[in-house]
Order: C-alpha cells, then structure tokens, then sequence
C-alpha cells in the first residue's frame, strides 16, 4: 500500500534548506541577512590554503559591498588598499601588520592594491 504525500506542486513551492550564518546574522537595511567574518575565520581560512584571492574571501564569507570599496592598510612603511569593506578590510588589515599573512599586490594601476593574500607561517597539525 503506498501513502499519499503532498501534491508536487506543493514540494516545489517550499522554500529550499540553506545553511546558517557563520555566526549570529544581522539584519541588513534591506532586510537581509549578511554573514560577517572574525578574525580567527579569516586567519583560519587563509592558513587552509596556499593561496587565497582576495574575490575568494568576499565568496566565502558573503562579504557584499561595492566593486570599487577599497580600505586602506598602513603598513611599516607603505600604504596598501584591500578590495573589502571598511570591517573585514580592518581584519584583514590586523592579520597583515601581525605578520600571521602576506600579500600580493597587482601594480596595475600603479596604486598598490592586495589582490590575494597567502599565510606567513606553516599550520601546525595535531
């Protein structure tokens, strides 16, 4: 005997499961949810790999903002621009100066902008 379930057009109407936030969600002006990257999950994310692009990180985390928003990072003895919101561009710039992460910058322009960014240090593994 087989049991009738909801009709198809039913389970397409339902909206699909998505996974949470990385950590509690703020609402956005519009009513959105945005997630928003710490710290220790952008170091974290960066030391997983060898290489990381900088659009990578806006992916990964679900940083939005403006194709044009850069954050300036003053480093020892230059200033260097980070395509990420004026927060996470503040992060990213803490790891920078802390030497937890390195940078490569694209000279073209000729203003010195991050395009990626690679860890300093080898990942301990237990």
């Amino acid at each position: 005997m087989r049991m009738a379930g909801p009709p198809m057009a039913a389970l397409s109407a339902r909206s699909p499961v998505l996974p949470g936030p990385m950590r509690p969600a703020n609402d956005g002006e519009d009513g959105q949810i945005e997630r928003t990257a710490t710290a220790p999950q952008l170091r974290r994310f960066i030391k997983s790999r060898a290489y990381v692009p900088i659009h990578e990180l806006r992916r990964r985390f679900g940083i939005n903002g403006g194709d044009d928003e850069v954050t300036p990072v003053d480093l020892e003895r230059t200033r260097v621009f980070v395509g990420l919101p004026d927060r996470e561009g503040r992060l990213l710039g803490e790891l920078l100066r802390g030497g937890d992460i390195g940078y490569e910058l694209s000279m073209d322009p000729i203003s010195p902008i991050v395009v990626g960014v690679y860890p300093m240090r080898p990942v301990t593994r237990s």
